[in-house]
């Protein structure tokens, strides 16, 4: 990853908790023929002071052949992203950009034996399950049969994490007014995912006065 700016770079711990908040990514590892990728759910364990990712495939997937203990992966995960229009700043003669974050977990990728493949089944189950507002199913609930037959077609990867690198661009260089007006912009806008960097933004730069904190105080007033 290329970090655009120093201000831009999320720290090691906090990159981690941020991917595994999100649990799901692409995986990508290359081959004699080029770069193969997966989109995959995942999480983050430790294990002896190392960092460990875990994903799974189908058994057909060409990237299974490639956890051979040797080869590096990368998992990109992404956050929320938002285009910036160059008339939305104050100041003259901006560029137009696009907000994110993301992060990228890179390192050797290694098969695990078939049977670990319910473990790896049930720790999924348990983080992505505890993300809803629902008493969290698992696969005790699961008609035996069907589940053996579905844990049977499943690869599971350990990759052993030794580079973390992570950038939250949320324009941290600006001047006080373009941030604000940024902000202001996509704080109304109709993409969920702006919004929430909005919300970020704020966070960021608590200080500043923003549209929706005057609108406040005058429905107060």
């Amino acid at each position: 990853m290329h970090i655009l700016r120093p201000q831009f770079r999320i720290e090691q711990d906090r990159a981690l908790a941020f991917a595994a908040a999100r649990g799901f990514g692409a995986i990508v590892a290359a081959d004699a023929r080029g770069p193969r990728a997966s989109h995959v759910p995942f999480v983050i364990t430790r294990r002896d002071d190392r960092v460990v990712v875990q994903i799974h495939l189908t058994a057909r997937n060409p990237l299974v052949e490639l956890a051979d203990g040797v080869r590096r992966f990368l998992l990109i995960v992404s956050g929320d992203d938002a285009y910036i229009s160059n008339d939305w700043y104050v100041s003259r003669d901006n560029v137009s950009t696009w907000l994110y974050e993301a992060v990228h977990l890179s390192g050797v990728a290694r098969l695990r034996d078939y049977e670990e493949n319910r473990g790896h089944g049930d720790a999924l189950l348990a983080v992505s399950e505890a993300r809803l507002p629902k008493q969290p199913w698992d696969l005790a609930q699961m008609e035996p049969g069907k589940r053996e037959q579905m844990l049977a077609g499943i690869r599971v990867i350990d990759i052993v994490v030794d580079e973390i690198e992570g950038q939250s661009k949320l324009n941290q260089h600006k001047s006080d007014a373009d941030y604000v007006a940024l902000v202001n912009r996509l704080a109304h806008a109709e993409e969920t995912a702006s919004r929430r960097l909005a919300g970020k933004m704020r966070a960021l730069r608590p200080e500043l006065e923003y549209e929706s904190d005057r609108v406040g105080r005058v429905s107060e007033a």
